[in-house]
């Protein structure tokens, strides 16, 4: 399902993104219904992505109920934050382990300092090892299934910085004008991690991994099963072009794509403390670490939960 542009835009040869006023995306799809949270209490931080659950606690047994109502949650927020949940390992996998299979990175132990299991990411930053997570991106897209969603812990932070912000890709789908999104809909673009994670791996490493993570081709516009909600799916982390157009227009493409999911009407930005989660869909928003805050230290812990093949706009209309 795709929304007109509430908005008046004046697109030039040089800028078809050109748009002032209102950027007023809706939050969900017109076949979804908006019902109020009755197991506990959701407080939006911006009007299409973010919220703040409190009432509950993420440790021990979550019912059946529950669970339900979070999952709901995060198709509508897209990113939940909890605030006060003083848990340990052991109940951020529990946690974690309640929405599917978790993920095991395999570059991780190259890449990042104090990794001791698989399936947990220990994001230890700090004058010696310095945060370069600030781009935008989705996780793990160079795979052939990439995260369904990701839970993040934090453990230590600094005084001040360190942020992370997230960005509503069904928003900024939403809001380009119609001519691009057409252009775009049936397009597939390949996704790598030689030009990120490869390049701070020993190569023999790299030649042992690369066999089993080759490049891998995603759709350009993600339609999420559940919603049936169109989303933007390329990233300037992994993304490396567009297939079946000219080298030319891929990049134009792509630059266009990424200034757009940059615009702050459809972002949320979550000023950490101590033992605040973050829980998000990995497959319907982008997320960056501000690197503001060297040389002090910042300390998280991530758990993703492994996800299902892409499927673009013309594969959903075939499964309809």
């Amino acid at each position: 399902m795709t929304y007109a542009l509430p908005v008046t835009a004046v697109p030039t040869p040089t800028d078809p993104l050109a748009a002032y006023g209102p950027l007023v995306a809706p939050r969900m799809p017109e076949t979804q219904e908006e019902r109020p949270y009755e197991l506990f209490t959701l407080t939006p931080h911006t009007p299409t992505i973010g919220a703040e659950i409190s009432g509950i606690r993420l440790s021990g047994d979550l019912s059946d109920e529950v669970l339900t109502e979070l999952r709901r949650a995060l198709l509508e927020w897209k990113v939940l934050f909890f605030r006060d949940q003083d848990i340990d390992r052991s109940e951020h996998r529990d946690f974690a382990a309640r929405w599917g299979e978790l993920e095991q990175h395999p570059f991780f132990k190259y890449t990042q300092p104090g990794q001791s299991d698989a399936d947990v990411a220990t994001l230890a930053k700090d004058a010696m090892s310095v945060g370069v997570e600030n781009v935008w991106h989705n996780d793990v897209t160079w795979h052939e299934f990439p995260s369904y969603a990701a839970v993040l812990r934090a453990l230590e932070i600094p005084s001040v910085g360190g942020d992370t912000l997230w960005a509503d890709t069904g928003a900024a789908y939403d809001l380009l004008p119609e001519d691009i999104r057409a252009r775009i809909d049936g397009l597939e673009a390949e996704h790598d991690w030689m030009q990120s994670f490869g390049i701070r791996m020993p190569e023999d490493a790299v030649a042992q991994l690369r066999p089993h993570f080759p490049p891998v081709t995603h759709p350009v516009v993600r339609v999420i099963p559940e919603s049936g909600r169109r989303v933007l799916f390329v990233n300037s982390a992994f993304t490396q072009r567009i297939l079946g157009v000219s080298e030319d227009e891929s990049n134009e493409l792509l630059r266009l794509l990424y200034r757009h999911v940059q615009r702050p009407e459809f972002q949320v930005r979550l000023r950490w403390q101590k033992d605040t989660i973050a829980f998000w869909d990995n497959r319907s928003c982008q997320h960056y670490a501000a690197s503001d805050y060297f040389p002090a230290r910042r300390v998280m812990e991530r758990i993703s939960i492994v996800g299902d093949t892409p499927v673009g706009v013309s594969g959903a209309s075939d499964r309809m």
